[in-house]
Parts: structure tokens; sequence; C-alpha cells
């Protein structure tokens, strides 16, 4: 079971705090526990959390990361959950330097969760919540049975991306109430034309009107799409509207209030750990480090920011893209100035000693995410310091190259990487295809293709919540194809775009 802190690292846990507090962090309460290796893995297989619904993954996710630390290739340092107040776990036989370390790393996380945009409308109760999702979930495994009840997570989890990610901050529907009365406002029945006004009642009797009304209002629902328009929120779809059992429609709502409030750590990975990154970093170098822990801290400081050609460590460049905002609004490396300067010479003298760096990437880490931060801050001079390139494997030579220097196809490739999590974008189109009460789900074509395997088992485990055929429009060779299962057999169809 987690312990409190002992009376040495509570006195360390203060320092720190201090420190975070005296550069300007602005966080919620922050209670650290103690753990064991063997705790700690079980907390993270439960994604940070003490308690989760039960499900056979979790066991499958303790086991991997109990042997990759029992093997030696893998440690985790610190687990730190988006919560008010915030818990974080410190491992028992990490040494002194590390949970020093670890505290200023986990201060960072917790500045951001607070401050970020993207987190705004997370559950700051999501530890009472996650119990609660436990609980719910026991009493039908209780009621209905464990295989029962897993074999439909197992499908549902398969869903859990296909969720509307920004839902949180904007809205994408009008507001059903006022959409229905401007409508009703512009479908008045007027009847015939009348000359006169006295004839109007002979002409145009009410129960003609009435009978008129009745046509526009039976054409109008024969017209009306379901949905009126294609709708990101997949889970929120079936819902609402799949043939859902009381128990199934409870589990499903309980996986997406997860996924949602997991989103926006995937939208800013690279922004949260590179801000808390700069933080440990600067905490420890300017304040907390003791002369004999330098070596150790440069040693697993470096570790973590290790990066390998063909893959993103978003710690490395996380920290290093702070660093040169920082750096840039330092110097006035910005604006028009510096933008129309092609001198090199002069671009690499270029100080005009503003020091609003400190205050810009403060600023930053409330407005921005990952594919912001990327869009707005990447340059060329920094992916080529970084060296960040567009990597592919070479099969006959075995190795990783370098396929292309240019700095749009790097951005570019970076950004696809991250928009909607580098997964495609589906979209409810229509919840009545051809009348015949099928699903017909769309795909934003961006370029990437479908995987086949992949889109065939998510219209399996679709169709299994839907109870109707379920379709989906794709685009392959530049022609338009609709995948079909039908509960027994897949097929596929080419279509106009």
């Amino acid at each position: 079971m987690p312990k409190s802190l002992p009376p040495r690292l509570a006195s360390l846990r203060d320092e720190i705090h201090g420190y975070a507090k005296e550069f300007g962090l602005d966080f919620f309460d922050t209670h650290f526990e103690m753990v064991s290796y063997d705790e700690m893995n079980m907390v993270a297989a439960y994604g940070g959390f003490p308690t989760r619904y039960p499900h056979w993954r979790w066991g499958m996710e303790y086991e991997q990361l109990a042997k990759g630390y029992e093997y030696g290739l893998s440690k985790i340092y610190e687990l730190v959950i988006n919560n008010d107040p915030c818990y974080a776990y410190l491992m028992e036989s990490n040494p002194e330097v590390d949970q020093k370390l670890v505290m200023a790393h986990v201060y960072g996380h917790c500045d951001f969760f607070k401050n970020n945009f993207s987190f705004r409308h997370t559950n700051r109760r999501m530890i009472d919540e996650m119990a609660n999702h436990a609980t719910r979930v026991r009493r039908w495994v209780d009621k209905i049975g464990v295989e029962k009840v897993e074999d439909f997570i197992d499908r549902t989890l398969s869903l859990e991306n296909l969720i509307d990610q920004h839902a949180p901050h904007i809205r994408r529907n009008p507001d059903p109430k006022k959409a229905e009365d401007e409508l009703k406002a512009n479908e008045r029945v007027e009847g015939f034309k009348v000359g006169r006004e006295y004839m109007r009642g002979y002409i145009n009797p009410s129960e003609f009107l009435d009978s008129q009304r009745k046509k526009v209002e039976d054409e109008k629902q024969r017209a009306k799409k379901f949905p009126e328009r294609p709708q990101r929120d997949v889970l929120l779809f079936l819902l609402e509207e799949a043939p859902l059992e009381p128990w199934e429609a409870d589990i499903l709502a309980i996986l997406r209030d997860e996924a949602y409030y997991f989103a926006p750590q995937g939208q800013t990975k690279i922004m949260n750990e590179g801000w808390a990154s700069y933080w440990h970093s600067t905490i420890m170098t300017r304040r907390a480090l003791k002369d004999d822990e330098i070596i150790d801290y440069a040693d697993h400081h470096s570790g973590t920011m290790g990066t390998r050609p063909g893959a993103i460590n978003p710690y490395k460049l996380g920290i290093e893209l702070w660093r040169d905002i920082e750096e840039r609004w330092n110097k006035g490396r910005f604006g028009k100035e510096w933008d129309e300067c092609d001198d090199l010479r002069a671009r690499r003298a270029w100080d005009k000693k503003l020091g609003a760096g400190r205050e810009k990437i403060f600023e930053v880490r409330k407005h921005y995410n990952d594919i912001t931060f990327i869009d707005t801050f990447l340059t060329p001079e920094f992916a080529m310091e970084q060296k960040l390139f567009v990597y592919g494997f070479n099969d006959k030579r075995n190795s990783w190259e370098i396929l292309d220097r240019e700095f749009k196809k790097v951005k570019n490739k970076l950004l696809q990487g991250l928009t909607n999590f580098g997964q495609p974008i589906i979209e409810v189109v229509d919840g009545n295809f051809e009348n015949r009460s099928e699903l017909l789900l769309a795909h934003r074509h961006d370029g990437q293709d479908l995987k086949g395997d992949y889109a065939r088992e998510t219209l399996r485990n679709l169709q299994s919540l839907w109870r109707r055929p379920v379709n989906i429009l794709t685009r392959y060779d530049n022609k338009g194809v609709i995948l079909r299962f039908d509960g027994q057999s897949h097929s596929e169809r080419k279509v106009e775009l």
C-alpha cells in the first residue's frame, strides 16, 4: 500500500515546492506517496489510478511493465494524476537525487494541468470518478457475468478513439430548441392567394391550412437527415441511438467519459512533457542540486532525453522547443524585421535584449496544444539544429535513412502524426442509410488510406452495438469505396465521390 513520505523526503518536497513557487509555477495542492517498484507497476498498469474497473488488460500491462523493470529495459520514474489535489507517486528505491528530480518534474506537470486550456473541462475529481466507474462495472459483472461484460468492454475499447476530442471547447451543432423555433417561423402555410381579405376564410378554411401544414411537416421529416450533420462523436451517437441494453449503455458511457478525460493528455504530450522537463532541469540545475549529485542527475536526465532516428521523444522535442521559444523572445528573434532579415551573420548575432522569454513561455503554456505549438513555433533553424528530418527504413541496407530534409515536409510529417492522435477521422453521416436503418460512417481522407484489417474489425465491433449492418465510405486509389459488414460477412463496392 502507498505510504506517506518519511521526514527527509517531506523536507525535500517542501524545498522543491518553494523553488517551484519562486519560479512562478501555479499548481493544485500536490500529494506525494511512496510505493515499491511492484506497486508502481500496478498503479501504472491502471493508467496512474489506484482503482479501475475489472478487465484482463490491466494484468497484461502489469506483466509487461514488471518484466521491463526486472530485465532492466525500462523504469518508471514518476506518475502524476490530473486531479485536484494532484496525486504523484515516488518509488521508494530511488536515490535522493532522483526523488528531487521527480518532484520538480511533477510540479511542472501539475502547473500544466491547472493552466493549459486543453484541461479546463476535465474532471478534477477523477480519482473518485474512476472508483465510481469500477463499482458500477463490478455490479454489472455480478449481475450479467464476467465474460459477457469483458467481451463488451473489449469491443468498446477498440472504438474509444471515435470521439470528438475538440467537443469540450466548441459547439458543432446549433441549440436544438432555437433551431426548431426558427424552422417553424420559416414554415408558415398561407394557402392560396386571395384578392379580397374577406374571402380568405372561404378560400383557405382552417381545415385546409391544417392539412397543408401536415404535408409540409411530413415532407420535412422525410427529408431530414439523421443525424442532420456529420457527427464526430461516434460513441455519443451510439449512446443516443443504438438499441443498447441498459448495462451496455452504462459501460459505454463510462468508457466514453474516460476517453474524454485522457484526450487532453494525448493532445499535449510534447508540450506537457517538455514543460515538466524544462522545469525539473531549471529547478535542479539552478537551485536543488548538490555538487556530489551532478553526475547522477546528468546521467538520468540524458537517459530520459535520448532519441533514435525515425522516432520522436516528446521529452526531448518539448524541452528543446520551450528553450528555443524562451531564447527567441529574450533576444527579439521574432516579428516582421526578423523574418525579413536574410543576412545569416546578422541573424546569428541578433540580440535585442528584450528579456521577454520567461513571460512568453508562460503565455504559450496556457493557450496552445501540440499541433498549434509545433505549427507556430517550429522553425527551419530549430529543425536543422535538432536533426529533425523525414526518416524511412531501407530494407536493403536494414537501417534507417534520411528521406527528406525539406523543412515543410518535416513539419507536415510532424503535424500529420499529431492530428487526431495520428488516427483517421471518422464521422457518422447517416443513421438510416438507404432507408434500411443501416449505419453509414465516412472517413475524412487526408492522404492516408484506412488499414483494411483495422477497418474490418472496427466495422465488426460497431455492428455488434448497432445491431444492423454498418458501412464506411472511404477512398482507395482516389476511388470511392464503401466497406460493409452485415453481421455475417464483409463486402465492398465502388461508389462515385
